[in-house]
């Protein structure tokens, strides 16, 4: 229908007749001439409807409205040198008309497409709408480019891509599964895949050695800003590979992703490492981000000895106290009674704030403190007039999660967070194991099939000692993927099942198919996977990640756009023998 695209077209063009199509953007009525900017997936151009070369396109342009989708047949010239518009690519030409058709016609829209403070319900609920619009087109043409760039850079380094299935076993990932009902099989149930995760091992098991998949996931949990029912992530596996092999590969991908979607190369190569214990220690998250320096501190060795309570019986019972400085801020006794309370908000049992000024240390539980306290305090912390010190005591594991969030809080409050800035970092050598109290007994942190980083065989010892052979990639302070390399032996995996009190025929039941496999010549393997759609978010800077997806859910989990999810007809109900219950 058109053999040019509006955004495409230069003064080169110049004297070529082209046959355009797409929406009307806008149109101004200056009585001798008709000027409508058209507009494509690609860009806009601005065409003009002059009686002096078609009076008859001329009259009939009078029609035309916002929205509405028409072809056009005109002659590219350049625009008077008084009239360019430099801001736009096809700034320096126009194209008069000779001819078109209006295609098809538009209603009212119950938003103008250049508003932008359009809520967010409503974007959702006409998303075919909101998606028209260049800047939103502009999400997903870099969204199609990072499809390509991903595709690319694996294919180049020998990687096959497969398809898994998405009607398969329900299997523990840490997440709800998303059922379906078997009609086939009364009674039976699929799980949509949480990941990939069990059939990607079975390819390395076939012998392929190295697998991807830009993956559809599904995860029945409370949403956020950066979290969908539905996503999107790269999946790799690899085999006869160690820790190394897989973080350099996919370091490259990363690094390919990073200069197609943001233009540059990234500030810092290779990208540094760091173990989760000091992770947690030094920032409270295995997460960290690295934007602004504010270190967490311990002092439970200063107070080993002190008469102050709350330290006293923190410590006693194992627990820490921990610290950070807010550096020259001088903040006010409203601002330090308002840092209270967030803590408390963010469940801590107190917050204690000790601030420097030129007489000294000024708090109320300073009265309690020795000199040597106040001394070794003063010099470990490097504390100088306008400082604040902030604390907080308890159990180790808790005290470094509160005093990472709070670290944020403030990061973000006195904006220390250093914008300009991209940080990158693998965090390595987390435990195999946490506590889960909800279950009473140990579990994987990762996945039941993460190798660990010694032998687990006849292990009687902490089971939170034990490292993972596994990798976080994290960025400005966001996780972008994780992997581990797996267990490829059937004793290991045993010895593994043993320490998380999953017998024979729990594991059988769950795990049978992979744990048959281990037993058939499986390779050493190891993978990953990222979160495409975050990060799209995080490279384009976008604030959400409802903001990358084309369709998206809200966070209640419903698509206002088709009404999902919905009831279904009873015949369909019975067929699936299901009785739907109400709330």
């Amino acid at each position: 229908m058109r053999d040019a695209y509006c955004g495409m077209i230069r003064k080169e063009d110049t004297g070529r007749t082209v046959t355009l199509a797409g929406w009307v953007f806008r149109r101004r009525d200056h009585g001798g001439l008709i000027f409508v900017d058209l507009r494509d997936v690609t860009g806009i151009v601005q065409v003009v409807f002059s009686p002096e070369i078609s009076r008859q396109a001329h009259e009939r342009a009078g029609d035309i409205r916002s929205e509405y989708v028409i072809k056009a047949v005109g002659k590219v010239e350049r625009r008077p040198s008084e009239t360019e518009n430099l801001n736009i690519p096809t700034g320096e030409i126009e194209v008069y008309i000779s001819d078109f058709e209006i295609l098809n016609t538009c209603k009212v829209l119950p938003f103008q497409l250049e508003d932008e403070e359009i809520g967010e319900a409503v974007r959702l609920k006409y998303r075919y709408l909101d998606m028209r619009r260049p800047e939103v087109q502009k999400v997903f043409i870099e969204r199609s480019k990072a499809y390509r760039v991903t595709r690319d850079y694996l294919l180049s380094k020998g990687f096959y891509e497969f398809e898994t299935p998405l009607l398969t076993k329900s299997t523990p990932e840490g997440a709800r599964d998303f059922v379906v009902p078997s009609r086939l099989n009364t009674g039976m149930f699929y799980a949509l895949p949480q990941s990939p995760q069990l059939f990607k091992q079975l390819l390395m098991m076939s012998g392929f050695e190295r697998y991807f998949q830009i993956a559809r996931c599904f995860r029945d949990e409370d949403l956020r800003a950066d979290r969908q029912p539905e996503f999107t992530q790269i999946d790799i596996e690899m085999s006869f590979v160690d820790r190394e092999d897989v973080m350099s590969v996919n370091e490259g991908l990363i690094i390919a992703l990073y200069e197609a979607l943001k233009g540059k190369k990234p500030p810092e190569v290779p990208f540094p490492r760091m173990s989760y214990a000091e992770a947690m220690e030094k920032y409270g998250s295995d997460k960290p981000d690295l934007r602004f320096d504010l270190p967490i501190v311990d002092l439970t060795a200063i107070f080993l000895k002190t008469e102050l309570g709350v330290f006293k019986k923190t410590i006693e019972t194992g627990g820490a106290v921990k610290s950070f400085v807010l550096k020259g801020k001088t903040l006010s006794r409203k601002d330090l009674d308002t840092a209270v309370d967030t803590a408390k908000d963010l469940g801590a049992g107190g917050l204690i704030w000790i601030r420097k000024d030129a007489e000294g240390l000024q708090s109320p539980i300073v009265k309690f403190l020795s000199d040597e306290e106040r001394s070794q305090m003063t010099s470990i912390l490097g504390l100088e007039p306008g400082d604040v010190v902030f604390i907080m005591a308890d159990k180790r594991p808790k005290v470094s999660d509160l005093m990472g969030r709070f670290r944020l809080h403030i990061g973000e409050k006195y904006d220390l967070i250093d914008r300009s800035l991209d940080k990158f970092l693998w965090v390595i050598d987390f435990p195999l194991l946490e506590y889960s109290e909800e279950e009473k007994r140990y579990v994987a942190r990762h996945h039941p099939f993460t190798s660990p980083k010694e032998k687990l065989a006849g292990f009687e010892g902490d089971h939170e000692s034990i490292l993972a052979n596994a990798y976080d990639l994290v960025f400005n302070g966001v996780e972008l993927g994780g992997g581990s390399i797996r267990i490829h032996r059937m004793e290991d995996q045993s010895e593994m099942f043993r320490l998380l009190n999953i017998g024979e025929e729990e594991a059988s039941d769950k795990f049978g198919f992979l744990l048959e496999a281990l037993e058939m010549g499986a390779p050493p393997h190891g993978g990953i996977a990222f979160g495409f759609d975050r990060i799209i978010m995080m490279f384009l800077g976008l604030p959400s990640i409802r903001d990358v997806i084309p369709f998206p859910k809200t966070q209640k989990g419903s698509c206002l756009l088709t009404g999902a999810p919905s009831k279904v007809a009873q015949r369909q109900l019975n067929e699936l023998k299901i009785k739907a219950i109400a709330d």
